[in-house]
C-alpha cells in the first residue's frame, strides 16, 4: 500500500456513483512519488516516498529542514518524526 513518508497520507475508500445512483466500491490512491530531498542540517540527501501535495508544501516552506521544524508533530508520520528528531539533534549539537 502506498503511503507518504512525511504526512502518512494513504489509500482512502469510497464509492463510484453512476447516473442511476448505483454504487460500486473504489479506492482513492495518493499521488506518491519517490524523491530525493536535501537536508542542510544533516548534510546529506534523503530518499523518500512523498505525496505530490506534500512535496509542494516542502518547496513552499523553503526545504525539508524548514518544513520539518515548522510542522507540528501530530501532522507528521513516523518517518517524518524520526527525521525531525535527527534535524533537531544536529542543530543543537
Amino acid at each position: 500500500m502506498s503511503q507518504c513518508a512525511l504526512t502518512g497520507k494513504k489509500v482512502q475508500f469510497g464509492n463510484n456513483v453512476s447516473h442511476s445512483k448505483r454504487r460500486t466500491k473504489r479506492t482513492f490512491k495518493p499521488n506518491v512519488q519517490k524523491v530525493t530531498l536535501t537536508s542542510d542540517a544533516l548534510g546529506c540527501n534523503i530518499s523518500l516516498d512523498v505525496a505530490a501535495r506534500t512535496l509542494r508544501t516542502v518547496q513552499k516552506k523553503g526545504g525539508l529542514d524548514s518544513y520539518l521544524l515548522n510542522t507540528e508533530d501530530r501532522e507528521l508520520a513516523e518517518e517524518g518524526l524520526r527525521l525531525k528528531r535527527r534535524v533537531l539533534k544536529s542543530l543543537r549539537g
